[in-house]
């Protein structure tokens, strides 16, 4: 008896997970209404991708207040995105999706679309990305190891939530796929940033002071703090080459010896480096982009690579970015 009811209970267990699952499809997305997302989910996020979430997050990146990956799950880049569009839209800060918040953000359009397969798509890359920083600097660039790789970054999406959509997918030239429809990159001119450590965040501002875009980071570690105070952009660099220096920065492994790291968008300092006249120190891209905010840097600010990228594209020598708390 007690057999028979431990494989009821199984059974249920397994269909629950595959209905979940199932449930993440563009049509599901599509049509899930934001007001369905419970109000206890930022503090008890689920770890199954949902629909509803997963166009909060695509909405959100639209707005310019980006939750980093979009991968449907509620976590606290989900949260600090939420606040800042509250900010930046003159509504009460409580992170709470409210009819008002709901009609802001939904501004029409499809949540997620479809995508043609090109053959540049497969073009540039890599068979592996070795973690040993000796390895690296031994591969003629770090570019991505699939197309999927690249779809995925391409539409600020986790690669995992990216196959979900597309189950059987090998992602070649001419297939069709479903993707994230994010938007085009924020335009403007930023007068000042703000990198806050305790929040995890980088929030760039307007010459009047109004939020023009807010980016979930990692704001240095422990080990390696950030510079405190008020420093400048000095200028921006695209697809970078790395220098690695143990004595000037960290050291890596077992490397104590100055390497050169080929560009590329897995490079240490991903697809851009926007460089502070604080020595060694800049905001930059990462090849971990779902690591944003959960584990330290070595010291500089870091954004997923599209963030770093739309940020670059909206920053110009003397800008004043502020490091606080």
């Amino acid at each position: 008896m007690k057999t028979s009811v431990g494989m009821s209970t199984f059974f249920l267990i397994v269909s629950v997970i595959v209905a979940a699952a199932a449930e993440v499809k563009p049509d599901a997305i599509n049509s899930a209404s934001l007001s369905t997302i419970p109000a206890e989910r930022a503090s008890k996020p689920s770890a199954d991708p949902d629909p509803a979430i997963v166009r909060l997050q695509v909405l959100l990146d639209r707005a310019g207040t980006s939750p980093g990956v979009i991968d449907g799950i509620y976590g606290k880049n989900v949260t600090k995105a939420v606040v800042s569009f509250e900010k930046m839209t003159g509504m009460p800060p409580d992170g709470t999706i409210d009819a008002d918040v709901i009609r802001r953000l939904e501004t029409g359009g499809p949540i997620i679309g479809t995508y043609t397969v090109t053959a540049d798509d497969a073009k540039g890359l890599v068979d592996h990305i070795p973690v040993d920083y000796g390895e690296k600097a031994k591969m003629p660039s770090l570019g991505y190891s699939s197309v999927a790789e690249k779809l995925s970054e391409r539409f600020h999406m986790h690669i995992d939530l990216l196959t979900a959509l597309n189950p059987g997918s090998d992602f070649v030239p001419a297939e069709t796929v479903q993707v994230a429809m994010p938007g085009p990159p924020r335009q403007g001119k930023v007068a000042r940033i703000e990198a806050d450590k305790t929040a995890g965040q980088v929030t760039a501002y307007d010459n009047r002071d109004g939020i023009l875009a807010a980016y979930p980071a990692t704001v240095g570690s422990e080990d390696n703090p950030s510079p405190g105070g008020t420093h400048k952009v000095k200028g921006v660099a695209r697809l970078p080459v790395f220098r690695y220096n143990p004595k000037v920065n960290f050291k890596q492994g077992k490397n104590d010896k100055v390497l050169t790291i080929p560009k590329g968008p897995n490079g240490p300092v991903g697809s851009v480096w926007i460089d502070l006249t604080e020595p060694t120190y800049g905001i930059h891209g990462t090849p971990d982009p779902q690591l944003i905010n959960k584990v330290g840097s070595h010291g500089c600010v870091r954004l997923t690579n599209w963030d770093a990228e739309e940020l670059a594209g909206m920053v110009k020598p003397g800008v004043v970015v502020r490091f606080v708390n």
